[in-house]
């Protein structure tokens, strides 16, 4: 390890699995090593996760992109460069000419460059409405036969007095 370590990019998920690939050749680590190293250095990175991580193009979770950044042996701010670039991509970038909102901006916690929280609109989920509807049109209908058995709509009215096999008994 005489070379410095590669930079984190901040372009891709691609991009940043590669570098991430760059850095454990360059930490001239075994997937097992690098469990080791992981762990003493407090992380938990399993090899297989290691190796499951480096052989796709998603971008990996943060913590696992600490445990193997640590565990390859980058430390201090290059650990934090790593984590920053991976945010940087999972977040996207922050546009440079969005207004800070006035209040923030005259207590001086935000830069020009922070983009202002945007009210989300809420989600919507149809599927539920159609199906509360749905039990609810269910419930009506079966109250309704209940009450209409309860109190005799669907019985004859005529009282049978005497029936055929009645007499001989």
């Amino acid at each position: 390890m005489t070379t410095a370590p590669p930079t984190p990019p901040d372009t891709d998920a691609a991009a940043f699995v590669a570098a991430l690939r760059r850095l454990k050749a360059w930490s001239g680590l075994s997937y097992r090593r690098l469990e080791r190293h992981a762990a003493d250095a407090g992380h938990c990175l399993p090899y297989s996760t290691a190796a499951t991580m480096l052989g796709r193009e998603r971008l990996p979770r943060e913590e696992l992109v600490a445990a193997f950044v640590a565990a390859c042996g980058i430390r201090g701010d290059e650990a934090e460069a790593w984590l920053d670039a991976r945010t940087g991509i999972a977040c996207g970038p922050i546009p440079v000419d969005a207004p800070v909102p006035a209040e923030v901006r005259s207590v001086g916690l935000a830069p020009a460059n922070v983009a202002p929280p945007v009210d989300a609109p809420a989600r919507t989920r149809p599927w539920r409405l159609r199906w509360a509807l749905v039990g609810a049109a269910a419930l009506v209908v079966t109250a309704f036969l209940g009450g209409a058995t309860t109190s005799g709509a669907f019985t004859d009215d005529e009282e049978v007095v005497q029936t055929s096999t009645s007499v001989g008994l």
